[in-house]
């Protein structure tokens, strides 16, 4: 599982820059008018097929202050017990990734540096550890942004996109941390779940390899990350990214 090797949650994300834009001029899709859950079967898929699928998607946060609503744009695969970059490398079975090891439909949420949290979802049967690293996501509305911003309560370079532009950003603006980890995401009612949003077949998506994860050797230049292509939200764009057809 990628470690994120950086020292705040605006370090690496903040170079190649993917542009500025705001949730109220996005030219994605919008969510459906009555939100639907995810397919049962996209939870049992390995993380590599699901990592596409999951683009488009809603990601729903509800707190005290209010329900926050979100589209992922971009994704990182970990899948498997021989992916180097996977925190399960060689069924590393530990109490951190115990919740990689339960069937997909989970949160697996994990620290960095003691300070930053990282959102992924479990994918794939149980006893076969995977899971997609959720990297960015697009507040929905202009209320939606707002109150990720005020959780984020410094946004480098007063730029909307910074609020959500990022794996650890997304989750100070979501107040994602530890307390959700292993919390299934199927099912409506919950502090954090899914929903169905525009039809990811219709997007433009680019895959490039993932982020800051040397050490997974071999592992380390595979394509496993995707993302909407030109979204602004987008954390880093590869020049030499590719286009992804399903």
């Amino acid at each position: 599982m990628d470690t994120l090797r950086y020292s705040s949650p605006d370090g690496p994300e903040d170079h190649e820059r993917a542009g500025s834009g705001t949730a109220a001029n996005s030219s994605a899709p919008h969510a459906p008018a009555s939100p639907q859950a995810l397919p049962p079967e996209l939870y049992s898929l390995p993380a590599l097929e699901a990592a596409p699928r999951l683009l488009n998607q809603i990601l729903v946060r509800r707190t005290e202050d209010g329900e926050i609503r979100c589209r992922i744009v971009e994704t990182e695969s970990y899948g498997g017990v021989e992916d180097k970059g996977s925190h399960a490398y060689a069924a590393r079975r530990t109490p951190r990734t115990e919740t990689m090891f339960h069937p997909g439909g989970e949160a697996y949420v994990y620290l960095i540096y003691g300070m930053y949290h990282c959102l992924n979802l479990v994918t794939g049967p149980a006893d076969d550890p995977q899971a997609v690293l959720i990297r960015a996501v697009e507040p929905l509305t202009p209320h939606d942004a707002a109150l990720m911003q005020r959780y984020r309560a410094r946004i480098p370079g007063g730029k909307a996109v910074n609020v959500s532009n990022g794996p650890g950003k997304l989750c100070l603006a979501l107040r994602i941390d530890k307390s959700l980890n292993g919390w299934s995401l199927i099912q409506p009612g919950g502090p954090l779940h899914l929903e169905q949003g525009g039809d990811v077949s219709s997007l433009n998506i680019v895959q490039a390899p993932r982020i800051n994860i040397p050490y997974a050797e071999e592992y380390a230049e595979e394509p496993w990350r995707f993302y909407i292509q030109d979204h602004p939200y987008v954390s880093i764009r590869d020049k030499n990214a590719r286009p992804f057809h399903f």
